[in-house]
């Protein structure tokens, strides 16, 4: 064998070498080690090198977005169903791996594109990149229901019913945007570009309408797939897919929320069209009427999944005693923010906040289903009093842990309190980080000022309803307005508030003074 033929050998068997320990080597020996000897390093490299796991850094956890206006912190860890199994593989952060971008101007004859100005042509690139979202759409979820739906399906994975679940209406959205896809490219000239969208869009936007099914199941959907993940043969087929080039390292719960994200990228991307369109485009009024269906359709939507995920927490409450229920929560219809905190003495809570209540939970399993059992009485927000806390001002329970801990375990405090009669509560939570925090803050802050401007708002229209009678008593408007009629009727006395102007009143009392003498005469 001939070293300078074979340059390769050399260094995977340096690489050999600066792995294993060297040792001292007769010349005797290696005269007499045949050239010919069958040496493999390299799949010893390789499978050392596979045992050395790569250097990432820990991806930021951030809060993920839904639909409705709620702010949801599912960051947070849940309580472990099932004790992880040690043939279950740990999944690896699903890191978002997108498509190559395809450009209309790559996509298409360079040379058209000298024809056009710089203004058409960025509009040329929003049309195309709307007709490339919707094929990119519809090959995922045709992806998800081959790859998941169907071979879980078909090994008794999950029961069919649990699938319907997860999946929802997904089947029936693949055609709604085939049929929109298609229309783009019936309108789509030979050498790539499009001159009208908008009469297309106006058609077309109103078949949304079906996502307010899949996007309200959404939340009940994703709670199901958490606990089947549990189920080590989930998690091993989940995994599987992963790993396999096919996912493009997006788990199912990535593809299942496509839709939703598509959902609310319409506006954004009809705004882009019409803002390169000329005014005097016929685009152009199609456009702008497109644009208010679509936002008044993701307002609806926004709204009935804001309903239903309220309804889904509030359907898995637990009361400890018939004292714990209350009516704001019954009559609660939007959960504004949710998610896991600790007190000071680590105990993990599931804190909800509702349009006009605190509720402070436990999560625990019930019926093999995540369940939340009250942890104390609900806190109403008109008289919560929330305290922004500063870093390290609260102490931790319990002196060898408060001793012993250090300044990371005491940030991003806040503390919530309620004092009524005999009854008071005062807790201090602590957020994962800073962001959550201020998010908690920010929440709490904003109910407290929408109950504040209601409360303000129906004393004003109650009020509208009264008047101030003679006597300084508080009557209904309408009797107020008969009894002044029967004043004037009798006593002809000005109707008047004493608040006005007092000169406008004497002369309205001579005004009608007059009159009334008058009166008398002609009747005498």
């Amino acid at each position: 064998m001939v070293a300078k033929d074979y340059p390769f050998y050399l260094s995977v068997k340096r690489a050999n070498c600066a792995l294993e320990v060297p040792t001292v080597a007769s010349p005797a020996k290696e005269t007499e080690e045949p050239s010919n000897k069958r040496v493999k390093p390299l799949s010893r490299v390789t499978s050392l090198a596979s045992l050395i796991p790569p250097v990432r850094a820990t991806p930021l956890k951030r809060f993920s977005q839904t639909l409705q206006r709620s702010i949801s912190f599912r960051s947070e860890s849940r309580p472990d169903l099932v004790t992880p199994r040690p043939w279950s593989r740990s999944m690896p952060p699903a890191n978002t791996k997108r498509r190559d971008s395809k450009l209309w101007s790559e996509t298409f004859d360079v040379c058209v594109n000298h024809m056009l100005t710089s203004k058409e042509i960025k509009r040329q690139e929003a049309i195309f990149e709307l007709a490339q979202g919707e094929e990119d759409l519809i090959e995922d979820l045709k992806l998800a229901k081959k790859a998941y739906h169907d071979p879980m399906l078909k090994l008794s994975i999950m029961t069919e019913q649990e699938l319907n679940q997860i999946f929802g209406t997904l089947d029936s959205l693949i055609p709604l945007h085939e049929d929109l896809l298609g229309r783009l490219q019936e309108v789509r000239k030979a050498d790539g570009s499009t001159e009208h969208v908008g009469h297309i869009l106006v058609g077309w936007l109103p078949c949304l309408n079906s996502y307010d099914s899949y996007c309200s199941n959404q939340v009940a959907a994703k709670a199901l797939l958490d606990h089947k993940k549990q189920d080590h043969r989930v998690q091993d087929f989940l995994q599987r897919c992963l790993e396999s080039p096919f996912s493009r390292k997006l788990d199912l719960w990535n593809f299942l929320d496509i839709p939703r994200s598509r959902l609310v990228k319409y506006p954004l991307l009809l705004r882009e069209i019409l803002r390169h369109t000329p005014n005097d485009h016929p685009d152009q009024q199609h456009l702008e009427e497109a644009i208010i269906i679509i936002q008044g359709i993701v307002a609806e939507i926004n709204i009935k999944t804001g309903e239903s995920e309220c309804q889904y927490y509030k359907e898995r409450l637990i009361y400890l005693e018939e004292g714990q229920k209350d009516s704001l929560i019954d009559n609660s219809r939007v959960v504004c923010c949710h998610g896991e905190l600790k007190n000071n003495r680590g105990l993990k809570l599931h804190v909800f906040l509702f349009e006009e209540v605190l509720v402070i939970t436990r999560a625990i399993t019930h019926n093999e289903q995540l369940c939340y059992q009250l942890y104390r009485q609900p806190i109403p927000v008109r008289e919560l009093v929330l305290e922004d806390l500063q870093d390290g001002e609260v102490r931790l329970g319990g002196s060898i842990r408060g001793a012993f801990s250090n300044n990371e375990r005491i940030k991003n405090f806040f503390r919530v309190s309620f004092k009524n009669g005999s009854q008071s509560q005062t807790h201090s939570l602590q957020a994962n980080d800073s962001f959550n925090k201020q998010q908690w803050l920010n929440c709490i802050r904003q109910a407290k000022e929408k109950i504040v401007c209601a409360g303000k708002a129906g004393v004003l229209n109650s009020e509208a309803h009264f008047l101030l009678s003679p006597n300084g008593s508080r009557v209904p408007q309408v009797e107020a307005t008969l009894e002044q009629m029967d004043q004037s009727d009798c006593e002809s006395d000005c109707s008047m508030d004493t608040s006005e102007i007092s000169t406008d009143c004497e002369r309205m009392e001579q005004t009608n003074s007059c009159e009334n003498e008058k009166q008398i005469e002609t009747n005498v």
